[in-house]
This record gives structure tokens, C-alpha cells and sequence, in this order.
């Protein structure tokens, strides 16, 4: 995933709700005061969020210059320094939380999906996250998500069908509910969630492109993908950790999809210390 559209939207979004009418304790500093900072990670990390650093210091003080040590992706190490920053110090001063909320989130998103990745590197299947994302970075989360390895399930509600238990009562069947999403918007990817075999059976009469697979066992996921032999994509879902994900990828399905990914990620321990 390229860096997202709405990401200077989101820094000024995150700036106000910081900074709002200005950050009175920087006053406190002469404004002519210049400083050199660097940013450090406090435990093993996968990098992430390096545009949203650039972009808060942009916003707030085009004349901050930031020089990077590593780049997104990069395995980095506790106690290293990531990213070295220069300018005024009331100007570094405001935008130090700001960066740091977004470096810490995207980093601790990134290393949880690399964990995952790493684990089932021996198979084929693709590690999918969810629309589960904290409030107002979806996109920025998404983009952690294939920084570390895995992969982007639909963005929203627009851009994808996923015909759910209440869609298909709502409709009368599986079968319905498909025609009616292929009617509406041809174009568009249909996928279907399946409780049991049988409704599997009638997702791929229907001509579903995916088929989720909720909460089945491991015994009736090898079967799932004996019997749709190549006709839809398989996705598994449901209480997906990392216990038992191996064993799920070794069925045979094509994806995984797992909401921890970016539901309970931990932000990364990282500091900024200006320096002698």
C-alpha cells in the first residue's frame, strides 16, 4: 500500500486536538533557541510512520530538518537512535508528541503483523487485517499492516461486499444476497461469511468471489478446502491467535484474517531527548 491520500489531513487533525490555539509551555523557551533532538526506540521495533514524523514537523515548523538513520520496515533495535531532528525548540518541543504518537502506533502495528507474517512465512496464505483500526487511522494503520507483512482486507464499507449472517436474513438467502450485490455493483468483490459446510455449499452456487469461513475447526477447514477445490477464495476467520494460527494456515485456505492486527496493537516504547 502507497502512503494514503488524507495523511496530511490526518497530522492536522492530530495537531489541533494537541496543540489547539498554541503550546503555551514552549513559550517558555526563547523563540530564537535552536536545539538538535534525536527520536530513540526504548525496545526492538519494526519502523513505521516515518511520513507522519516528516509531516507533523512540517506543519509545525517548515524549518525543522529531520535526517534518517533507518526507514520504514527496518528491524530496529533498542537504544539506537532512529531519527535526528533540528530547528527551533519551541518548534520540536510542540511537535514531540504528536510525532511520537504516531511513530509508537504505526511501529507497534507494523511489529505485531511482522510477528505474524514471520510465523506462517512456510506457507501460502495472506494475513488479512480488518476494519477493526483506531478511530481516525484506518488508513495509516493499513499502511503499518503491509509495512510489516501482511496484507489489506476491503478499506470500508465502499469498496468490497461481505455478506454477514444479518445481511442474509435481511435478503432471504445466500443465494439472494449475491445476485443483489452483483445487480447493484458488478464490478465490485463479493465475499460471503459461512457459519457450516452446508452454507458454504450455497456461497459457491451463488458464484461468491470469498467465502469466510467463521470459527470453523481445523478438521472442517481441511474440508472446506477439499471441497471448493479452486472455485472461490477461502478465507478463515474468528478468534485467530497466535496459538493457533500455524495450524490454520496449514489447512490450505488463502487467507487469514485476524482484527488484533490493528485492534491490540501495543505503541512501541520510543523518546525524544535533545542533545548537548
Amino acid at each position: 500500500m502507497s502512503l494514503p491520500d488524507d495523511l496530511c489531513a490526518t497530522v492536522s487533525n492530530a495537531l489541533l486536538e494537541d496543540v489547539g490555539s498554541g503550546d503555551i509551555t514552549a513559550l517558555l523557551v526563547p523563540r530564537e533557541t535552536l536545539a538538535t533532538a534525536r527520536i530513540f526506540a526504548r525496545e526492538p521495533a519494526i519502523l513505521c510512520g516515518i511520513a507522519w514524523v516528516n509531516e507533523v514537523t512540517r506543519q509545525v515548523d517548515p524549518d525543522i530538518h529531520c535526517h534518517w538513520h533507518c526507514q520504514d520496515g527496518d528491524r530496529i533495535v533498542a537504544d539506537t537512535p532512529l531519527v535526528t531532528l533540528q530547528g527551533r525548540a519551541r518548534s520540536l518541543l510542540t511537535a514531540e508528541r504528536c510525532a511520537l504518537n504516531f511513530l509508537q502506533t504505526l511501529s507497534g502495528t507494523a511489529t505485531i503483523c511482522r510477528q505474524h507474517a514471520d510465523l506462517v512465512a512456510h506457507t501460502g496464505v495472506r494475513l488479512l487485517d480488518t476494519r477493526k483500526t483506531i478511530p481516525g487511522l484506518r488508513t495509516a494503520q493499513k499502511y503499518a499492516v503491509t509495512v510489516g507483512g501482511c496484507h489489506n482486507h476491503r478499506m470500508g464499507l465502499y469498496d468490497a461486499f461481505l455478506i454477514k449472517e444479518n445481511h442474509i436474513s435481511a435478503c432471504g438467502s445466500i443465494a439472494a444476497a449475491v445476485a443483489a450485490a452483483r445487480g447493484l455493483l458488478a464490478d465490485r468483490p463479493v465475499e460471503v461469511e459461512v457459519e457450516t459446510l452446508d452454507e458454504l455449499d450455497q456461497a459457491l452456487a451463488a458464484g461468491a468471489d470469498t467465502i469466510m469461513l467463521d470459527n470453523f475447526t481445523l478438521p472442517l477447514l481441511r474440508e472446506a478446502v477439499e471441497r471448493t477445490a479452486g472455485r472461490a477464495r477461502l478465507e478463515a476467520s474468528g478468534g485467530i491467535n497466535r496459538e493457533t494460527l500455524v495450524p490454520v494456515a496449514e489447512t490450505g485456505v488463502d487467507f487469514i484474517s485476524i482484527g488484533a492486527l490493528t485492534k491490540d496493537c501495543r505503541a512501541i516504547d520510543l523518546s525524544m531527548l535533545f542533545q548537548p
